[in-house]
């Protein structure tokens, strides 16, 4: 009898250490809402930056992320969300400034840097998608979210395109914005060049942005279909630049062949190579 009760003993020890280990194993996380540097790379990081490499360097900010490369002295792609909690009364802070987060040792373009150039000090995420707080619209005016951009270029043609995000939003869609530029030389309101400030900051030859348009809601990446709205265009940086931006629509495949890049990465396969494939042709204004 006493040889029974020790061995049922160790047999309930036994069975009560494996239910254990099993809670252990299959216990599920539950799920976190995503921080704020999280949500601007909903989609994946294109280049796969990172903070090693100086012409691929991942910065990431509450207000967006981009890859920078200390030899252009230009962003290689800045990512960022736009939905209603970014759009507020803030005032255009105006506040251009070097980037005090670059390592030691590396050059920093200044606001003076572009001066004389012919060439605006073109924002990739807008000071107007950043309008919630004082330092949200602030944080835009960081020379590492700049690149030479042609006037035309930056004050019809893109201003027409950030302002037709900010309209879906208001109509009730939340948009995923990836833009970025490539190659040398454009021509600015003093004709072609290949760089500015001493040669330290290259101009680009193409500008390019992707928008994947989501109506408003939550869990944004399951929502993601092969019938989600996606306009990729790609423009010369050229002052003599059509003002219609529709003009200029093409595939993002096209664009990923042109940088390299993977944009729509953390997409499921199927669905990410169906919208990669196609060019909008939905309304501009």
């Amino acid at each position: 009898m006493k040889l029974f009760t020790r061995s049922t003993r160790y047999l309930s020890i036994l069975v009560l250490s494996l239910l254990v280990f099993s809670c252990e194993d299959t216990e599920v996380t539950p799920d976190r809402p995503l921080t704020l540097e999280e949500e601007q790379l909903l989609l994946g990081n294109p280049s796969q930056a990172s903070d090693t490499d100086a012409n691929n360097y991942l910065i990431t900010r509450p207000q967006y992320a981009l890859s920078y490369s200390r030899d252009r002295g230009t962003p290689n792609w800045v990512s960022w969300h736009v939905e209603q909690k970014w759009l507020g009364q803030a005032n255009r802070q105006d506040d251009f400034r070097t980037d005090p987060t670059l390592p030691q040792g590396w050059y920093r373009v200044g606001p003076s840097s572009y001066t004389g150039s012919g060439f605006d000090r073109g924002h990739n995420t807008p000071s107007a998608d950043r309008t919630s707080s004082v330092e949200d619209n602030s944080a835009t005016f960081l020379m590492t979210n700049m690149i030479p951009q042609a006037p035309n270029h930056n004050r019809v043609l893109w201003a027409d395109l950030e302002e037709y995000t900010r309209e879906l939003v208001e109509d009730g869609m939340e948009v995923y914005v990836i833009m970025g530029s490539y190659g040398a030389g454009g021509t600015g309101s003093n004709g072609a060049m290949q760089s500015i400030d001493q040669g330290r900051v290259i101009v680009p030859n193409r500008i390019w942005k992707v928008l994947l348009v989501l109506e408003a809601g939550e869990d944004d990446l399951e929502r993601i279909s092969a019938s989600t709205r996606v306009i990729a265009i790609n423009t010369p940086n050229s002052n003599s630049v059509s003002a219609d931006w529709g003009s200029y629509r093409t595939s993002v495949d096209a664009i990923e062949q042109a940088t390299g890049y993977d944009l729509l990465s953390n997409i499921p396969p199927a669905v990410q190579h169906s919208l990669e494939a196609k060019v909008d042709t939905g309304p501009t204004q």
